[in-house]
């Protein structure tokens, strides 16, 4: 039930981070994704009654069991090494822009 709870979440947002409100990883996910102009879904997992349901079925389904976990445009695209990584290659704009993610114009 709650795979699908997430599922919904994430077709329904062309990005969305799962994250709990103390993990700095999540806080400089959200940061990088706010400096580039972006609007994100962000679910508070700690915040969430179900939350570490939810957690432990985004770890069943991407192999991924830490935190944040990041999803554009419907595909799990990692956490905070692999969404930083992403922007540090030059890709992560790329993806938000193909999501339907506004995004700044040039600085990003």
């Amino acid at each position: 039930m709650v795979l699908t709870k997430a599922k919904e979440i994430i077709t329904a947002n062309p990005v969305v981070v799962f994250s709990k409100t103390y993990c700095p990883f999540c806080v400089s996910v959200k940061d990088l994704l706010s400096n580039i102009g972006t609007s994100f879904k962000a679910i508070e997992l700690d915040s969430e009654t179900d939350g570490s349901e939810i957690q432990a079925a985004l770890a069943e389904w991407t192999g991924q069991r830490t935190i944040p976990n990041v999803f554009i445009g419907g595909k799990h695209i990692g956490g905070c090494d692999s969404t930083t990584a992403l922007h540090r290659e030059g890709n992560l704009v790329r993806l938000l822009t193909e999501a339907g993610a506004p995004v700044k114009s040039s600085t990003a």
